[in-house]
This record gives structure tokens, sequence and C-alpha cells, in this order.
């Protein structure tokens, strides 16, 4: 099985726990890190996620994960916040971060650079959108890395 199906499966399967809980499932992602596979998932929340949603969300995945058996090898899940970096991916978190300073990475270079921090504006027309002092950029979505929160001191 692919890594995209991987998290395209538990996506669907935490979906349901995650809305039981009230909490958002920022992200899931299942990566190899040396020699181990690691299934994490991210939730949040107003507030900040607390260890004990953490705690909840992992036993039932757990579970259903032990009762499906869908993924082939040996990994380890992982359930955390985003920490406050969080990645940027679902439409709804472009809206909800208007404003606030991002670093958005792209996969090959754009006017010389790959990476560009600057206050979000949103998306427009398939793009992310960003103001650095007196410039916009207008980055094509699918020329996009990674977008994420930069900490602002």
């Amino acid at each position: 099985m692919s890594k995209k199906s991987v998290e395209a499966l538990v996506e669907e399967l935490v979906l349901p726990i995650t809305e039981a809980f009230d909490l958002e499932l920022v992200d899931v992602e299942f990566v190899k890190e040396g020699a181990d596979w690691y299934l994490r998932v991210f939730l949040d929340k107003p507030g900040g996620v607390e260890i004990e949603d953490c705690q909840a969300v992992s036993g039932k995945l757990s579970n259903i994960l032990d009762e499906k058996d869908p993924i082939p090898q040996a990994y380890y899940l992982e359930v955390s916040s985003p920490g406050l970096d969080r990645p940027l991916k679902k439409d709804k978190d472009f809206e909800r971060y208007q404003g606030r300073l991002v670093r958005v990475n792209t996969f090959a270079p754009l006017d010389g650079q790959k990476s560009f921090l600057g206050n979000l504006v949103g998306l427009r027309e398939d793009q992310v959108v960003i103001t650095q002092e007196d410039h916009e950029y207008s980055i094509p979505r699918d020329k996009v890395s990674m977008v994420r929160l930069e900490l602002e001191f």
C-alpha cells in the first residue's frame, strides 16, 4: 500500500473519532525515518490540544487499526498537536490564519527562490497569496511543498 493510500485511509478512519471529541484533524502522515515507519496524526482545537485529547484519539484509533489491520508493515502510532508552527493544508486553514506570518516553500525555485516569508493574504484562484513589505506574491498551489505558520516574537 502506498504512503498516500495509508494516509488517506487513516484520515477516513480517524475523522469520525476526532469529530466525536470536537477536535480538528490537521494532518495525517506516514513516514519512514531510519528503519522505522511512523503514523502521525495531528489534532487541534480552540485553546489547544491537551494530552488527554491525544490519548483518547490514540486509544480509539489504535483499536480500529488493530481490528482492520490495513497497514502491512510495523509502525509507531503518534497522536499530537501540530505545534505553534503548524502546517496549513486545507482551504479553511488559509482563511483562519489570514494576516499571520507564514513561510511558503516551493518544490522548485520561483523568481530565483524556494522559500517565501510574508503575511498570508489567503487563497486566490488556487494560488497562495502572501505580502512581503510592499510586494505581493501569488504562488501556484501545485508548486507549493509546504506552508507553515511562523512564530512571531
